[in-house]
């Protein structure tokens, strides 16, 4: 059923001149339509600004925020730490320590792909850290588990 909607549309947007018939044979109506898509590329400076000035607002409240951070962890890149930066800062304003805590969890499971991006990031994040009150996910114990052994045979 799908595929034969995909012919008709791709045939449509081809400018295939479409008639339809009454029993007749006599022409109703004729339809030349074409579907074209039509997508902006944004930079990944344009996509990255965007966000943060999103996050800058001052009346973001705790679903936009969640919403904007969910995004986030969607893409397959890792933040800027400029957007990075301005998202702790909105979740600092909704006074949501939680979601920061989980945001930067976020940001250092996507960081694992190579080793030096997530101290980078660390490293220009810190003040940020220090001055909104915020530890990291390292400092909480929260990059092992909490029932974690060092040698599974000596359980007791």
């Amino acid at each position: 059923m799908f595929s034969s909607v995909l012919r008709t549309c791709s045939k449509m947007s081809r400018g295939v001149t479409v008639v339809r018939m009454q029993p007749t044979i006599k022409p109703i109506a004729v339809v030349n339509t074409r579907f074209m898509g039509h997508q902006v590329e944004e930079t990944d400076e344009e996509f990255y600004s965007r966000y943060e000035t999103y996050f800058n607002r001052n009346e973001i409240d705790g679903w936009e925020v969640r919403k904007a951070i969910n995004d986030l962890a969607g893409q397959d890149a890792v933040s800027e730490p400029k957007v990075i930066i301005a998202a702790l800062k909105a979740c600092r304003r909704i006074n949501d320590y939680a979601l920061a805590i989980r945001f930067l969890e976020s940001v250092r499971f996507k960081s694992q792909i190579d080793s030096s991006i997530y101290p980078y990031i660390l490293q220009e994040i810190t003040p940020t850290l220090e001055e909104l009150g915020i530890d990291t996910p390292e400092a909480l114990g929260y990059d092992k588990p909490e029932m974690a052994l060092d040698d599974v045979d000596h359980i007791y």
